[in-house]
This record gives structure tokens, sequence and C-alpha cells, in this order.
């Protein structure tokens, strides 16, 4: 029995051990990525991302709002019921007064179709309604029920002179829809350049890494060359120690790059929602593609393209918008009009039985006689605005004109430079293998194997920094274009929304 026990024992714990391993594999799942897989998955996966989504949702339900404005509505009103007991003082004939109990309930119910006029800012209904009263204690011969109603009604409600928010609406809700169309693409563009930036500092400590590693081998294996020679007599004693200094400083140094490394992994994996357990190898994007930009083009297409163009013209329009409220806020008039049929009945039915012409005209008016210069003020400082926000929406136009140019010349610089870099890495990488080959051989010395090293670290460096510069640069581009230089397509298509 013990024996059992024992070999179950032993089963269920092989069993954890071997589930704990699989876990842990899983865990440290290495997963690739090159540029364009980790830009498309923090697009599809990154909380910033949802929340860009989320806004330009939102900006679509505003939009679809301010369209249900010009429908037609439908509303149904009423109050059912509206039941009251209480004692109420009644005045006899005599000229005394008698508390009486009094039991009552009042029903009203309507039914309108409602229509915005966008032209005139006026709002036009026909409204049918009915209306019941009950009195539980009648005197008697008095019926307890009795109706009144309007079988049928057109009303016309029109604001004179007044400033028509229906009419403004339609000119700026459009634009501010298609702004924010256009801003969800630019600031998913803004992803895009935002991963670039993390992904290259991954890539550049994931380099370091592999620098720090290799040097570190590389000293190693000199201190063991040296160290032999040493014991031959060759080496003297202080150029020995120096080399065991310098394998002290790759180990720390392979300590440090393997921290960053971490740390940017960290940052990488939480930005576009990776497991902070998952490893990540990256790939060099080295393959860059070749094309021209033209300045006049990006500026064309940056015009025709960025939410920012949009936008120049809605200040412009809400300035415009505020002129005009200011004039329609000098005074109001307000047109009320009214045509349809009214009845009174003891039965329902009989209300639509030759019912009565009901009809209404009445024009409200409100004039400020002497308002202390209200008026002027409120007119002025409209104007002023709009005057100063053509200036600034003219100095803005500039601004962004020159933004598109300087980004272009950026692009360009930095891709001339990228060549350079990649053949100085190559030359250095060249010439630190032979400086190292002939060291084996003992014709250079330590010190120049040293600089050797030095230069091609540093130049693998400055090439990684480069790239990075030429695709974040790639990136901006397209995000102040809105259009892709490689593929020749636009990124933002109104037609495709």
């Amino acid at each position: 029995m013990k024996i059992r026990r024992l070999l179950f024992l032993q089963w269920l714990f092989t069993l954890i051990v071997l589930e704990g391993a699989s876990n842990f594999a899983q865990a440290q799942e290495i997963r690739t990525f090159t540029l364009e897989e980790m830009v498309q998955h923090a697009k599809d996966n990154s909380a910033y991302a949802l929340r860009v989504k989320t806004i330009k949702e939102n900006s679509y339900w505003q939009y679809r709002l301010f369209k249900s404005n010009y429908n037609p509505q439908l509303r149904l009103n009423g109050t059912i019921p509206q039941y009251s007991q209480s004692y109420s003082p009644i005045t006899q004939p005599d000229g005394s007064i008698e508390f009486i109990e009094v039991k009552q309930n009042f029903m009203d119910l309507g039914l309108g179709l409602q229509q915005v006029v966008g032209a005139t800012g006026g709002t036009i209904s026909i409204n049918t309604s009915t209306n019941r009263f009950d009195n539980f204690r009648p005197f008697p011969g008095e019926p307890q029920t009795r109706y009144s109603g309007v079988p049928v009604s057109v009303a016309l409600q029109q604001p004179i002179f007044a400033y028509n928010r229906f009419k403004w609406d339609k000119k700026i809700e459009p634009l501010l829809y298609e702004e924010s169309k256009r801003e969800y693409v630019a600031e998913m563009e803004g992803v895009s350049v935002y991963v670039t930036q993390l992904y290259f500092d991954y890539l550049i400590a994931q380099v370091n890494a592999e620098i720090a590693t290799m040097n570190l081998k590389n000293t190693e294996d000199i201190f063991y060359i040296e160290k032999k020679r040493n014991e031959m007599g060759v080496t003297p004693e202080d150029e020995l120690l120096q080399i065991e200094l310098q394998v002290l400083n790759a180990q720390q140094a392979r300590a440090e790059a393997q921290l960053s490394l971490e740390k940017t992994a960290f940052a990488m994996n939480s930005f576009i929602g990776l497991n902070q357990s998952s490893k990540l190898k990256l790939v060099s994007p080295v393959d860059i593609p070749d094309f021209e930009v033209d300045v006049d083009r990006a500026i064309e297409l940056a015009f025709q393209n960025r939410a920012e163009a949009i936008g120049f013209d809605r200040q412009k329009t809400v300035a415009e918008s505020q002129v005009a409220q200011a004039k329609g806020d000098r005074f109001q008039v307000l047109l009320n009009a009214r045509y349809g049929y009214n009845n009174a009945a003891l039965n329902f039915p009989d209300l639509y039985q030759n019912p009565n012409t009901q009809a209404l005209v009445s024009l409200g008016l409100s004039v400020p006689i002497l308002d202390w210069g209200r008026n002027k003020a409120r007119m002025s400082m409209a104007m002023a605005n709009q005057e100063l926000v053509e200036y600034t929406v003219d100095q803005e136009l500039i601004n962004f004109q020159q933004e598109v140019f300087t980004q272009v010349k950026t692009f360009m610089m930095i891709k001339d430079r990228l060549k350079v870099s990649k053949v100085s890495d190559d030359v250095a990488q060249r010439r630190y293998d032979i400086a190292l080959k002939r060291y084996q051989t003992g014709n250079v010395t330590i010190t120049n194997l040293n600089i050797a090293q030095n230069e091609k670290d540093s130049n693998k460096r400055a090439f990684y920094t480069s790239l990075k510069d030429f695709w974040e640069a790639y990136y901006e581009l397209r995000s102040l274009t809105l259009y892709d230089f490689e593929k020749e397509e636009l990124l933002y298509r109104p037609d495709l929304d």
C-alpha cells in the first residue's frame, strides 16, 4: 500500500512539474514582428487606438443626431390620469361659502407631427388632441363625463429676422463630421509614428544587447589569448590586467543592455496590448522603400486630405454664424398661426360631428428701445472675432504649408543620410573583422583592435538611429498628407466610409 502511495505521489509530482514547465514555456514564447505587423497590431489592439475608434463612433452618432433634427417628429403627449379628491370652497347663490367634497379626473392626449423648415427656421405641425373630464360627484341632472378636443389643426411657428440655427448647422455640422473622420485616420497614423518609436527603442536595445554579448565573447577570447602570451612572457602583466578590466566592463555593459531591453519591452508590450511575459524578436526593417516625394504634390495632398483643411473653412463658417446670431439677437419677432377644428361633447364620437372652426394668428415682438449700447457691443464683438479668425486661419494656412514642406525635405535628407550610414556600418564591420584576424596573428596591437571595435559599435548604432529617423519621418509624412507614397494610394477615402 505504501509503495502504491509513493508511486501515486511521484506521478502527481511529475504531472505538476510538466504542467509548470509547459506554462513557463508558453510564458516565454518568443513572438516575431516586422515593423508593419507591429503597427497593425497596435492599430487593432492598443488602448489608444480603441479610444480613437470610440471618439470616431461618438462623432458619427452626433452627426446622426444633427440629421434627425430635420426629419419629421411624431410625438404623443398627454396626462393619464390626473385625479384629485379634496374639499373645495364653493360660493353659494346667497354669497356664502360651503366646503363641498370634489372628486374629479382630467385626462388629455395629443398626437402631433412636427417638421422643421430648415430654410426659414420655423416649425410646422399637424396636431390632434382629446380631453376628458370626469366629475365623480356631479350635481343632480349634470353629466358625469364631458369631452372636448381638436380633431385636426395645422400650426406654424416662425421667427422673423432671427438667427436660424438650422441653416447654420447645415453648414457647420457636416464640416465637423468630415473633420472627425479625417482626424481618425490622422490619429491612427499617429499611432504608427509612436509605435515606430517604441519599435526602434526596443530594436536598438536588442542590437545593443547583441553588440554587448558579442563584445563580451570577443573580449573573453582576447583575454584568453593574452593570458597564454603572458605565460610565455610576451604580454606584460599590466596589459593583461587592462584586458581583464575590459572583460569586467563588457560584462557590466551586457547587464545594462539586457536591463534596457527589458524596459523597452515592457513599454512596447504595455502600449500594443501584449502580455508582459511575451518575449519579442523584432525584424530590422532595412528594406527601404524607394520613392521620391514632390513638395508641391505633398502640399496639395495635405490640403486635400487633412482635417485641418476642413477646419479652416469650418472656423470661418462658425465666425460668420456668430455674426448672424448677433444680428438676430437685436430684436425678436415671432409669428404664430393655427387653423383647425375643435368641439365639445358628452360622448367621444360626437367630437367629430360638425366641429367648429378654430383659428389663431399672433405676432409677438420684443424690441429694445434703450439698451445703452448692448446690441452694438455684441455686434462689434462678433465682427471683431470674425476678423480675428480670418487672420488666424491665414497664419495657420502658412504654418501648415511650411510644416509639410519641412517634413518632405527632412524625409528626403534622412533617406540620403541612411544610405551613407549603411555604407559606414558595413565598412566599420569589415575593418573590425580584419583587425580581429590580424590581432589573432599578432600583426595588430590591442589598442588598434579596441579602436576598430569602438568604431564598429558606433557606426552600428548610428545606422539604426538613422533607420529609426527614416521610418518615423516616413509615418509622419503619411500622417501629414494621409497618403501612402510607396503604394500611391489615399489613406482616407470618403466614398468608403
